[in-house]
């Protein structure tokens, strides 16, 4: 079991979302939080999953001089990708109304990056899940909106929310990359990290 082999390491989640933390937790797998604030800018030319990359890559790098022997780092990103686009998070209420609005009756790509840093090495790894939302009415995302907030999610959704439950009329790929975390492939990879 994977719990038995991490046992001579220490994991360490560099990320402050509940629903990564929770996965984590639901997996088995016991861990450290350490979150470290970066200022999330990429380069202009990069485009979808080389977005989440970098990000994930980038969260990672604030923490280079603070990793002890034995620990592995986790860090990830989520990129909404549409139509050459990405929808990152919003910061108001008027910038999710029109991401949703873009979002509905259509298709969009959610690409989530993980990367992996030890003392030794560093490995990411990228999982991209297609969503396609049913037309949404005005009066659905305005509801969505003022009563959950989503301003903490790329897309301004969760697909775990009311919204998803809803709206969502087709996913192909993995859900749990949907919610923030590629669960399986975190697992395969740690396996393959510690075996």
């Amino acid at each position: 079991m994977l719990q038995d082999k991490l046992r001579p390491y220490t994991l360490i989640l560099g990320s402050g979302s509940p629903r990564r933390q929770q996965f984590l937790k639901e997996m088995g797998l016991d861990f450290e939080i350490r979150v470290k604030s970066v200022e999330e800018t990429y380069p202009e030319h990069l485009q979808g999953g080389a977005i989440s990359d970098y990000l994930a890559v980038l969260k990672a790098s604030a923490h280079k001089n603070t990793l002890a022997e034995n620990e592995i780092l986790i860090t990830s990103d989520t990129v909404v990708w549409h139509k050459g686009k990405s929808l990152a998070k919003a910061a108001e209420a008027s910038e999710a109304r029109s991401m949703l609005m873009t979002l509905s009756n259509d298709w969009h790509e959610v690409i989530t990056s993980v990367c992996f840093t030890t003392l030794q090495v560093q490995n990411t790894v990228r999982q991209t899940t297609q969503v396609k939302f049913k037309a949404l009415s005005e009066a659905e995302i305005d509801y969505y909106i003022e009563n959950f907030r989503p301003f903490d999610k790329a897309g301004a959704y969760g697909i775990q929310e009311w919204i998803g439950l809803i709206g969502i009329e087709e996913i192909r790929g993995s859900y749990t990359n949907v919610v923030g975390l590629p669960t399986q492939l975190v697992y395969s990879t740690l396996a393959n990290m510690v075996k």
